[in-house]
């Protein structure tokens, strides 16, 4: 029906016929000459409709806001004064000879320029959200990352292969979503939660070098970088060892975003271990735009008669650490007061803390703090000098479990950090974590989890640690981490049935649970495996990050809300009794009670 996209109309198709088909986004009647702005997925152009053509101004009269349009017109220049410098057309305009309105549409619910319409509106509505310019652009970039992530695995010998959707139950940390068998009553298949599984028998199966652009399920709590279904990355190779795998994964991002987004990332991103960057930052995926860091004062904590921080420094897996923010004794009350309240997100109890006034008067004058009489001159001038501390500084404490300690004063260094400008001039700040611990203990249950999954292979001369003690033991794992955000991550696996059976029994995972849960992958293993392994990228994140967005709903066409709900859908939504006979399912009252109430 068309000819050209109106976005894609300039000053050389000038006095050039031309049919436009799209939405109108705007009408303006300028006495007896109506205007419309013509919209489609390229943007907008400016159509005339004038007198002189008595069939077209009737129409244009009738028509408002989203009437879905075909326009037949010619290009001429915008007279001088009127050109608009903000459009790529802004130097034509379209003069009318036919309007032909295709559909007519309701008042929309939002005009598409609100800005202040709600989350919730614009999900209810979303066929009318993806109309939104900035909607129109995310989704734009979904699709050239995609494109470029297919052309570089492509001509680096990867092939794209298919994983099952409906597969067994294999827990790997959250939930499953499970789906009923209508043949065989009373089995589940469930969604995956990644095709981890499958692409290592692919490996098995030498097709060598995999990938997927994967769609994997979690039903687990959800925030601004969670969804019930999001879509992954998914890379295997085999013949591989961690250099190759970080050097084809750098090599593709820094194409992605040069080809999506014409960013040029750094040439060869720094490596930190797990370990160094839990104490110097608090997070295994830190920001490192932000300057301020972490100062470790366990030691120097422990014999101090403030209980909070000798109770933890004595305490097995305790930490006392501090977080120095320069010229932070000009927070007033109210703003400490906020972050103690923030820092007890992550599990803190309070947030001490001390006003460095002058650092050489090691008492209450000099170190503005209710806590400073507790603690003696010695702790004192070890907290001034390891946190190399200045007058007019200012230094929060964290005092817990390690875990606490971390959480709470890691987001308090992005927190702060970006508030009061404690950044560097790195717009992107790629990195690797490595090195990172194969396991991780559960005190509630006396057990230890793996950190990433249970098929990560440990370090080469850990597997002694397996049996004797899994906490020294170090995985051959790796995550990229971009601008404070884990984009992807993954690992060399385990190939010999031996070893995978020792991690198994370290995980207190016996044989007979091994073969109910994994046996496929287990039998797998004993027919030749190659050394194998790879990555995973969130290509939620990956395109969030890039449109600076603070939610992956904002990339996703049709995304679920925190309450994992479609508000578009009305999903989920209950099912008729023959279904469920159907499946030899049958609700409990309780939970239909429930539901009404």
């Amino acid at each position: 029906m068309r000819t050209h996209y109106c976005g894609e109309l300039n000053k050389s198709h000038k006095n050039k016929e031309v049919i436009l088909c799209g939405w109108a986004h705007r009408r303006r009647d300028h006495g007896g000459v109506i205007f419309i702005d013509l919209r489609d997925r390229e943007g907008l152009a400016q159509i005339v409709i004038d007198p002189d053509t008595p069939e077209a101004f009737k129409i244009a009269e009738t028509i408002r806001n989203e009437f879905v349009l075909e326009v037949t017109c010619k290009v001429r220049l915008r007279p001088e004064g009127t050109i608009n410098l903000n459009l790529p057309t802004g130097e034509i305009e379209m003069l009318a000879s036919k309007v032909k309105i295709l559909n007519e549409s309701h008042t929309p619910p939002f005009m598409l320029d609100d800005e202040t319409i709600s989350e919730a509106v614009r999900l209810e509505y979303r066929f009318i959200d993806l109309r939104r310019e900035v909607m129109q652009k995310n989704l734009k970039i979904r699709h050239n990352v995609s494109k470029s992530v297919r052309n570089f695995l492509d001509l680096e010998g990867f092939i794209e292969l298919e994983t099952p959707i409906l597969n067994r139950s294999t827990p790997e940390g959250a939930r499953d979503y499970l789906v009923p068998s209508r043949i065989h009553h009373g089995n589940f298949f469930a969604l995956p939660q990644s095709p981890q599984l499958f692409k290592q028998i692919l490996m098995v199966s030498g097709f060598d070098r995999y990938y997927q652009i994967a769609k994997c399920f979690r039903d687990e709590d959800l925030r601004a970088d969670r969804q019930p279904e999001f879509t992954q990355i998914d890379i295997e190779a085999s013949f591989i060892n961690e250099k190759n795998i970080i050097e084809i994964s750098e090599n593709m991002i820094m194409q992605t975003f040069s080809s999506a987004m014409d960013i040029t990332l750094p040439k060869s991103f720094p490596k930190i271990s797990y370990k160094e960057a839990m104490s110097r930052y608090g997070s295994d995926k830190p920001d490192l735009r932000v300057t301020l860091e972490l100062v470790e004062l366990t030691e120097e904590m422990k014999d101090v008669d403030f209980k909070v921080f000798s109770s933890a420094a004595n305490m097995k897996n305790g930490r006392v650490a501090a977080l120095k923010i320069p010229g932070g004794a000009t927070l007033s009350r109210s703003e400490i007061d906020e972050y103690t309240e923030f820092v007890k997100i992550y599990g803190a109890k309070g947030l001490a803390y001390i006003k460095v006034n002058d650092k050489n008067i090691l008492n209450e004058e000099g170190l503005q703090s209710p806590i400073v009489k507790n603690i003696h001159t010695k702790a004192l001038q070890s907290i001034i000098e390891k946190t190399n501390s200045e007058n007019g500084d200012l230094i929060f404490f964290g005092a817990d479990k390690i875990k606490v300690v971390n959480e709470a004063l890691g987001a308090l260094r992005v927190k702060i950090g970006h508030a009061k400008k404690h950044i560097n001039d790195m717009e992107w700040a790629p990195l690797w974590v490595v090195d990172f611990p194969m396991f991780d203990y559960d005190e509630n249950s006396d057990t230890w989890n793996a950190l990433h999954h249970p098929f990560t292979s440990p370090q080469d001369g850990h597997e002694e640690y397996l049996d004797s003690d899994p906490g020294k033991c170090l995985s051959k794992a790796y995550d990229m981490v971009i601008n404070g955000w884990e984009l992807g991550g993954g690992s060399i696996r385990i190939h010999k049935s031996e070893l995978q059976s020792k991690v198994f029994k370290a995980l207190g995972i016996s044989k007979k649970e091994a073969k109910e849960k994994f046996g496929f992958l287990l039998d797998a293993l004993q027919y030749g495996a190659p050394p194998h392994g790879g990555v995973a990228f969130g290509l939620d994140r990956l395109i969030t990050l890039l449109v600076r967005s603070d939610s992956i709903r904002d990339v996703i066409a049709f995304p679920k809300t925190q309450k994992a709900q479609c508000l578009m859908t009305q999903s989920p939504n209950e099912v008729d009794e023959k279904q469920l006979k159907e499946l030899n399912i049958k609700l409990r009252a309780s939970n239909i009670q429930q539901k009404n109430d």
